[in-house]
């Protein structure tokens, strides 16, 4: 089906695993494809991807990705050396805070693109640099990642399913159905009516320096990930280390703090422009392009959006093709549009900044579509 074509890159090996599990062929009087799917965009996409993968977008740059690599190593090491040759004092300590959070957030595409196994044709390549990376630069669990990651491109915005939205209604409420579905069933953990006021000072700046660095370690310690947990405490050596020997224990803490929620305001912003404002319910079983459709939009295209974002401003076709190479992403962006175009599908691509505002709007809005079902005797 069209997920699994999506997510394997060896697709002969993976098959193997498979044949244990066929029960037979389907008999030629029965449907192909399910009532909910539409089986016509169902056929089309699947020649898109034919021409895709003729056209050769599959095929990742190395010296791209080299090159991303190395501006990341750059910073890394040019943050370290700020503090070394100019001293600890403030304004030293805030461009080395700045340089560093740039490092750890492009780090942080990076490793998305490993995880995707879209920068080498060798998935083994891809899983190794993907510890280094993730592991050793980042410090946290790249098994960890995939494991939640995968499920959220199989069923983005589906409620019970996507691990991206398990904030549903714990913290805020989202969509419009679940926030009147919440309303109606008078639950309130929150004061979900000033969630879009308290989004600023909660998941961005808190994401990662809370819920993540715990989260990353659990799992990795219950499920037994030992070679990561092995990685990234590489990770924790060198960095307290290195910063330790030009900073006081205060310091340093403060320091790995305030980039940790630097770093997370800028991932969750960017990782949640192209979610939230869309549509979030249950799972309805549509056909691989709706549902991705259904729950990505895109960003405007430029040289700074593209690094700034890691290229996720080309939500869409990253979600319909998540082993593309980032690169591409621009060649295939006019095909996807035709192929929405031809069946009627919103293809939404919007500046950046009205992405971000637009978060805060589909969360305001949520909360007030929730008030209004809670007070409704």
């Amino acid at each position: 089906q069209d997920a699994f074509v999506a997510f394997h890159v060896d697709k002969v090996l993976v098959s193997k695993y498979l044949k244990p599990l066929q029960i037979g062929e389907l008999a030629p009087d029965q449907p192909s494809v399910e009532p909910t799917k539409n089986e016509m965009l169902v056929r089309d996409f699947r020649e898109l991807r034919d021409t895709v993968e003729k056209m050769g977008l599959l095929e990742p740059s190395q010296l791209f990705f080299f090159l991303h690599l190395a501006h990341i190593l750059l910073l890394d090491s040019a943050a370290w050396l700020i503090l070394f040759y100019f001293g600890t004092s403030l304004l030293p300590f805030v461009v080395s805070l700045l340089v560093l959070t740039i490092s750890q957030v492009q780090a942080s595409w990076l490793q998305h693109d490993l995880g995707h196994l879209s920068v080498f044709k060798k998935t083994k390549w891809n899983h190794l640099l993907h510890k280094f990376v993730m592991c050793h630069l980042i410090g946290a669990s790249a098994k960890w990642w995939t494991l939640l990651h995968s499920q959220h491109h199989s069923k983005p915005n589906c409620f019970h399913k996507d691990p991206d939205i398990d904030m549903h209604p714990f913290l805020f409420t989202l969509g419009k159905k679940l926030s009147v579905e919440l309303g109606i069933k008078k639950k309130k953990y929150m004061p979900y009516n000033h969630q879009h006021k308290y989004f600023f000072i909660t998941l961005p700046p808190l994401l990662f320096p809370t819920y993540f660095h715990c989260h990353t370690f659990y799992i990795a310690y219950t499920k037994r990930y030992w070679v990561d947990l092995a990685w990234m405490m590489t990770f924790y050596i060198r960095f307290f280390y290195t910063y330790g020997s030009l900073l006081e224990i205060k310091s340093v803490l403060a320091y790995y703090f305030i980039f940790r929620m630097l770093e997370s305001s800028w991932f969750v912003w960017v990782s949640q422009m192209n979610h939230i404002p869309m549509d979030i319910y249950y799972d309805r079983n549509l056909d691989w392009v709706s549902t991705q459709l259904q729950a990505t939009c895109n960003v405007e295209q430029s040289l700074f959006n593209d690094w700034f974002t890691g290229h996720l401003n080309f939500q869409i076709e990253h979600h319909l093709f998540p082993t593309m190479p980032r690169h591409n992403y621009w060649k295939v962006a006019p095909l996807v549009k035709s192929l929405c175009a031809r069946h009627g599908l919103e293809y939404q691509c919007k500046p950046l900044l009205t992405a971000f505002a637009d978060i805060v709007h589909s969360l305001k809005n949520s909360g007030e579509l929730w008030l209004d079902a809670y007070l409704h005797k």
